[in-house]
């Protein structure tokens, strides 16, 4: 602990010392994904495809299901677009940041 450094934390009511860890230096800064691929946010496996390659979407509409945890989880086309690849089938084990639509 001899090594963390001291930060500043600013909140509605005032401001906070606290202490910044190795592992908080060390962290991978968040990068702005590209809303035209589709990544898998947990690990599953694909329970069925709405979409298909050339299909139009719609902001929300539902690309694909992916089942997790023995839960059916709705992936939705966060932009409108056109589907340009499905990388993924029905009954493909996926894995957390893999690819499984692309839209243009």
């Amino acid at each position: 602990m001899g090594q963390d450094k001291l930060g500043q934390l600013a909140l509605e009511n005032g401001v906070y010392e606290t202490r910044l860890t190795r592992k908080f230096e060390k962290r991978r800064l968040f990068e702005r994904q590209d809303p035209r691929v589709i990544k898998a946010v947990i690990p599953g496996v694909v329970a069925e495809i709405s979409a298909r390659k050339g299909q139009p979407v719609r902001q929300g509409e539902e690309l694909l299901t992916l089942e997790a945890m023995k839960m059916l989880n709705r992936i939705c086309a966060p932009i409108a677009g056109a589907v340009k690849a499905v990388r993924v089938k029905a009954g493909d084990k996926v894995s957390k940041g893999q690819v499984l639509v692309e839209l243009e």
